[in-house]
């Protein structure tokens, strides 16, 4: 029998994949932070490691370095998750061992299953009866208590595995889309009370429970195979982790780009759809800007959301171009020669094809009255600059995701 080790923090998710695991033919242990996984690892000597990068007390990338650096577990193969946001955090898991780097927001157990089969190149034995392995001594004590919390206690609420991977997945899929709900009140409570509070001390502890319960929103719509939901949130996590490193940019226009977010996650769990948005056509979004760095950080910022655009800096070219075109997508300057933003967006929308495109304004001015004038001449949103990249990849990906899947303007 295959020896496993999975390393993931989100109780649910954890005891999810070691039900999963335990069907297919294998000895599981779960550990729930960084440090208890590595004691474990050193420990029980798996035959595979399924490592979260985000993780407490000791990071997933620091977890891999240390197992790198010893004799026993040099060449253990480890398969890590992350997130599709954090390119960088992925970089470096890769630069420091890892075997495989899977996107947690488009994993389902099935996929992790078969990635894990072929990482080790053989198909595990006949499945035994599913009973948990006890977390090993040298784990904390505090982990390997939720550890068996995690085994017992939150199994209750999904379906046990079966070779019916069909009827498992259905049912994880409705216990999370009646469980969320909850998850996002939650959420809304979280940013309502980190806007109230003043002072760095006592109002980042705030935003760091927001970011940790949208990892979890991350984690559990990806093995509930809600992939709306999951690359939203996924996007979303990248963007609080973020401002969470670098409070200072924290400012009106980033607070109402988490606010608006969290409402669209509401929308797509009360939608309830299932359906993977990359299957579906790409969106054509189109950027102007007569300033070409201002114009390459839009690029950018969509590159990091895996979007591509039509850029253009002549705004009477660009007006041509939407003419003869359809676009999903619109951003634009404001102070542009020849035509500024906020004429180009009225005219557009006079065009049948682009009447109720979304169109965003990404500008220094952002007084009330720039802000009157963008929603008169039928702009949808606006974003200040200088701006986030992560910031306007959420922007942009609510967006597209709203017109994919069609929902209508949150």
């Amino acid at each position: 029998m295959k020896k496993m080790l999975i390393i993931e923090d989100d109780q649910i998710v954890g005891s999810i994949y070691l039900r999963k695991f335990q069907v297919e033919g294998f000895q599981v242990e779960l550990a729930l932070d960084g440090e208890a996984g590595l004691a474990a690892t050193l420990k029980s000597r798996p035959d595979v490691v399924i490592l979260d990068l985000m993780l407490p007390r000791l990071n997933g990338v620091e977890v891999l370095k240390k197992l790198r650096a010893e004799p026993t577990t040099r060449d253990l193969p480890v398969v890590v998750l992350s997130n599709a946001y954090m390119s960088n955090l992925v970089q470096e898991a890769w630069r420091a061992g890892a075997n495989y780097c899977m996107i947690k927001a488009n994993c389902t157990p099935r996929q992790l299953v078969e990635i894990v089969n072929k990482t080790m190149g053989a198909v595990p034995a006949a499945p035994p009866a599913p009973t948990a392995t006890p977390p090993p001594e040298t784990a904390p004590a505090a982990s390997v208590a939720s550890a068996r919390a995690a085994t017992s206690d939150t199994t209750a609420r999904f379906l046990i595995p079966s070779q019916d991977d069909a009827a498992f997945q259905a049912e994880l899929r409705q216990t999370f889309l009646a469980s969320a709900p909850a998850d996002i009140a939650q959420m809304r409570a979280l940013l309502q009370s980190f806007i109230k509070t003043e002072g760095d001390t006592a109002r980042l502890p705030k935003l760091f429970t927001l970011y940790r319960k949208v990892h979890s929103l991350t984690s559990n719509s990806a093995v509930a195979a809600v992939a709306g939901v999951a690359k939203m949130s996924s996007a979303l996590e990248a963007l609080l982790k973020e401002l969470y490193e670098k409070p200072k940019n924290l400012n009106a226009s980033t607070l109402r780009t988490l606010a608006h977010t969290i409402d669209f996650l509401s929308v797509l769990l009360e939608q309830g759809n299932t359906q993977d948005p990359d299957n579906l056509p790409p969106p054509n979004i189109m950027v102007v800007d007569d300033e070409p760095m201002s114009r390459r950080a839009v690029i950018y910022a969509l590159e990091k959301a895996h979007l591509k655009c039509v850029s253009m800096e002549d705004p009477n070219a660009a007006l041509n171009m939407l003419s003869e075109n359809h676009f999903n997508l619109i951003f634009l300057d404001v102070d542009m020669p020849g035509m500024t933003g906020f004429e180009l967006c009225t005219k557009l929308r006079a065009l049948p094809a682009h009447a109720k495109t979304p169109v965003v304004f990404v500008t220094g001015l952002t007084d009330f009255e720039s802000r009157a004038r963008s929603t008169l001449s039928g702009g949808n949103d606006l974003i200040a600059k200088p701006f986030l990249f992560m910031e306007l990849a959420v922007k942009a990906l609510s967006y597209v995701l709203k017109g994919q899947l069609g929902i209508g303007r949150v």
